[in-house]
């Protein structure tokens, strides 16, 4: 009882952080919100949550890697393609290597390849927490792309980096030939896995459904278990689990483009994967708040054994990483964008100064960092302590803690007016496709409607259902084949129908609830209305978005 009380307990935690984050005026992202309620947890209840690294790590990384991979653009991807390796695979060695000298110098007690460690875990990126940062204050969408390519990467790179910082750890003896033939079998190994193993999965689930009809539950579990599967069994082959995770998310997105999935149970899924990346971002929070008490105390023991007797000294420590991770990082990324993204883009080769800084500041370490720093073993090989792991964590937090602080106060002054270089024109391969989607739908209605009216007395009734709704897919071809001033103008009269729909099926939506409060209509047949209405307006409020 113990145990799932602990697990309501966080859930509470989430659901509340949220309700704070919006009802507090401060411009503080919500998982500001989390860690702070995870302390109170942490300070007030006699509840301490013993996080075995193996399990935490298989809980929490694999959905969210997945989802991560499922669900990015892969044409923006592959578009700045050069910009996202140069950061999430250069910069990660960068700061592997510079911050795990500069650590071990710093803290000569903690050594030198657990210094590696926690410099790997710092490395990746968090646009989750970047995303939260800047509600107020859009991020440009194409530097939101790059975040988002750069993070996926990362998290895979740095946390592969820590893998072999732990062997080093745990060995006492690393070798750069022996690691690098083990960093290819592992690298290889678990793409491999992930993208094979999605590709097998997909294809025979719709093998079946296309035989023996599809069932919603079962298509939405297996992409739940999907990414436990690739994980475990890439773990089972000495390859890279987290690999695995994010090669089978880019899969997906490719056999899912085959669209042989039900709508309805793609609104399902979609909506059983937002719960779980909210709950499960969040309770990691959480649980960094809650073990920030305890690791404290641990911590500032270690800190007397380094030769300091103040424990403000973690303090230093602390920001003097911060620091050094925002000068790697700034360099890194002016370097990068003076010699491919501005030159590529328009011919420049000086980067504007606002873009390189907010790019910088967006460097926002979260979830993934914490997953990966609670992952380090508890013990030696020979049953000992693993050395400086409180104080790597607690570092670790802090690092988390004063990026965000520092971006939720940067980042909207920066952000605020910026422009990033323009992307392709979005807006006119939009028009292309709705052009072409509508042109096969009056196609198909024409053949639908002739098939159904053949020899039939009524046959005025299909030839008048189908004008009507050829009507609305012409309306929706004339708004889009004309010039770039007619088409705006056509679609800011599509804006203000799609609001009138809105508020109208809202209008809808409050008379079948009054009805049933008055017991005019039955609620089986009101739940079969109201789903009607929910989805009308979420398709129209997600047009307007």
């Amino acid at each position: 009882m113990e145990v799932i009380s602990i697990v309501l307990l966080l859930l509470l935690a989430v659901i509340l952080s949220g309700i704070l984050s919006r009802m507090l005026p401060l411009p503080l992202p919500r998982p500001l919100f989390q860690i702070g309620l995870g302390a109170l947890i942490g300070l007030a209840a006699d509840w301490r949550v013993t996080l075995d690294p193996e399990i935490f790590f298989l809980l929490f990384l694999p959905p969210l890697l997945f989802l991560d991979g499922w669900r990015i653009p892969r044409e923006e991807l592959f578009k700045d393609g050069k910009t996202i390796v140069e950061l999430a695979l250069g910069l990660v060695v960068a700061t592997v290597v510079g911050m795990g000298f500069f650590i071990h110098w710093m803290i000569p007690a903690m050594p030198l390849a657990v210094a590696f460690a926690l410099a790997a875990v710092v490395s990746p990126t968090d646009p989750i927490a970047v995303s939260a940062i800047a509600q107020r204050v859009p991020i440009p969408k194409r530097m939101m792309h790059i975040l988002e390519g750069e993070s996926l990467l990362n998290d895979a790179s740095g946390l592969v980096c820590l893998r072999f910082a732990i062997a080093a750890t745990l060995t006492g003896a690393f070798s750069l030939h022996q690691a690098a033939i083990n960093f290819v079998w592992v690298a290889l190994g678990g793409l491999a896995v992930g993208a094979g193993l999605t590709w097998l999965v997909s294809h025979a689930k719709n093998w079946v459904s296309r035989r023996y009809g599809e069932e919603g539950g079962a298509q939405i579990l297996i992409s739940l278990l999907l990414p436990f599967g690739s994980y475990l069994v890439a773990e089972h082959l000495h390859c890279s689990g987290i690999l695995a995770a994010v090669a089978a998310g880019l899969t997906m997105g490719f056999v899912e483009g085959s669209g042989e999935l039900a709508a309805s149970t793609r609104i399902r899924r979609n909506t059983v994967w937002d719960v779980i990346q909210f709950t499960a971002n969040g309770v990691i929070f959480v649980l960094l708040g809650e073990q920030l008490p305890a690791i404290l105390a641990g911590a500032a023991e270690t800190v007397r054994l380094t030769g300091h007797h103040e424990p403000w000294w973690l303090g230093v420590y602390v920001l003097a990483i911060n620091l050094g991770l925002a000068a790697l990082r700034f360099l890194w990324v002016w370097l990068s964008f003076r010699l491919s993204f501005f030159r590529q883009v328009d011919g420049q080769s000086t980067p504007n100064w606002r873009i390189v800084a907010a790019m910088s500041f967006a460097g926002v370490r979260g979830a993934i960092t914490l997953a990966g720093v609670l992952t380090l073993p508890l013990v030696l090989s020979d049953g000992s302590p693993f050395p400086g792991r409180d104080l790597a964590i607690f570092l670790a937090m802090g690092v988390i803690i004063v990026s965000l602080l520092v971006a939720s106060l940067g980042l909207p002054v920066l952000l605020r007016g910026l422009l990033m270089p323009p992307e392709h024109d979005q807006q006119s391969a939009e028009d292309a496709a709705r052009v072409k989607a509508a042109e096969a739908a009056i196609a198909r209605i024409e053949e639908v409607q002739h098939e159904l009216a053949e020899g039939r007395a009524d046959a005025d009734l299909y030839v008048s259902a189908a004008a009507r709704i050829m009507d609305g897919y012409r309306e929706r071809i004339e708004s889009r084949v004309g010039t770039r001033e007619e088409n705006a103008e056509m679609r800011r009269g599509e804006a203000i129908e799609r609001r009138l729909r809105i508020a109208a099926l809202k209008a809808e939506r409050s008379q079948i609830f009054r009805m049933v409060r008055k017991r005019e209509l039955g609620s089986e047949l009101a739940r079969k209305l109201i789903r009607e209405l929910d989805l009308a307006e979420a398709r129209h409020a997600a047009q307007l978005g």
